[in-house]
């Protein structure tokens, strides 16, 4: 017996229609998966770009800290004969830098008309992060308690597609070296690494003081060097009230810019309240980052791309499940196929015969 046309096409319909009623929720349009919380523990920083004077003693502490070498781009090198670091950007040598914009005359300060401002470029470290997200080896991580995004070369292939990913152009390729690695601003992790929030237990750490917190280790040498307080070093939520009640405060008010660790034991730098904008840049952009903005320019003229408050780890996620969800109806589809064809295969085949010539029961 074998199987008609019609009769295909009729199984056919009826495993389509199988299919399709199975996975009728999956027809819903691409949508962002949610994006992630901000970890319990969170450590970040605030960097005040009206307080930021432009010294770059955090870019040289960044290389004292990191053991990463001076750069001298070949269009510089002999206007400094090689005795200054001139790092124009980040890169593979350089994980964080100071940059400076400009207009005009450049008569005031943190004016986008006829101004200068200052703008220090470094990991965001996302709550979110789309490195951690496309990197194929788990190389990228994100700590669970604090939130720290961290590259490990051991780990890496050098695939990069943590460069391509990155909304902030942050991750860099070593392309000068003949074995190069993924560079990356790790919020100095090696410098913290003995304080109690690491221990298994750090957890439960939030109740003690920023002072007795942070008293047998390091903070970020960024951070640490800042004479000013631009670089704050902090509680992610706690740098966010501090950045609020800094925008809730008339322009030239007398103010005690914290140093260092927010909640310290510095002296704090007495100067004037910036003319902020109104945004807390950080604080949405791509899904939330730990490292927050003040500002007195739009962040857009000072290299801070203007994001959605999803990430692109939650956009393409949501589409890759999204898709596979969708590939349930036609796997469905061809295994009904396959079942019907090897149906009409096993009628056509001749009947076995028993050593008497009698046909076996199929």
């Amino acid at each position: 017996m074998s199987l008609s046309r019609r009769q295909f096409l009729r199984g056919a319909a009826g495993a389509v229609a199988t299919a399709a009623a199975s996975v009728a929720d999956a027809s819903a349009p691409f949508a962002p998966r949610e994006n992630k919380p901000l970890p319990p523990k969170a450590i970040g920083m605030l960097y005040d770009s009206t307080q930021c004077i432009g010294c770059k003693a955090c870019v040289s502490a960044c290389k004292d800290a990191n053991g990463m070498p001076v750069e001298q781009p070949q269009a510089l090198a002999g206007w400094n004969e090689g005795t200054w670091d001139t790092a124009e950007d980040l890169s593979g040598k350089t994980l964080n830098v100071i940059r400076v914009y400009q207009n005009g005359t450049m008569a005031e300060k943190d004016r986008e008309i006829n101004g200068y401002a200052f703008v220090k470029r470094h990991c965001l470290h996302c709550l979110d992060p789309s490195c951690v997200s496309v990197c194929p080896v788990s190389a990228m991580q994100k700590n669970p308690i604090t939130g720290i995004v961290t590259h490990d070369p051991d780990a890496c292939i050098g695939c990069r597609y943590c460069v391509l990913g990155c909304p902030f152009n942050v991750p860099q390729y070593q392309f000068d070296e003949a074995l190069g690695q993924i560079s990356k601003c790790q919020f100095c992790s090696h410098l913290l690494k003995d304080n109690p929030l690491f221990s298994e237990d750090g957890a439960a750490q939030g109740s003690a003081s920023a002072t007795e917190l942070w008293k047998n280790s390091r903070i970020p040498a960024c951070c640490d060097v800042c004479p000013t307080g631009a670089s704050l070093f902090g509680w992610v939520e706690d740098l966010q009230k501090e950045a609020e009640q800094r925008l809730a405060l008339k322009p030239g008010t007398m103010y005690d810019f914290p140093r260092g660790l927010l909640g310290g034991d510095r002296t704090p730098n007495v100067a004037p309240v910036g003319a902020y904008k109104p945004h807390i840049y950080g604080e949405k952009e791509s899904g939330g980052t730990q490292v927050r903005y003040l500002t007195g320019v739009p962040h857009e003229k000072l290299g801070l791309p203007a994001l959605p408050d999803h990430s692109s780890a939650a956009v393409t996620e949501g589409v890759q499940h999204t898709i596979y969800k969708g590939l349930i109806a036609p796997i469905a589809l061809l295994g009904g196929l396959v079942m019907l064809a090897r149906r009409s295969v096993k009628h056509d085949e001749p009947a076995e015969k028993d050593k008497d010539g009698q046909e076996r029961p199929s």
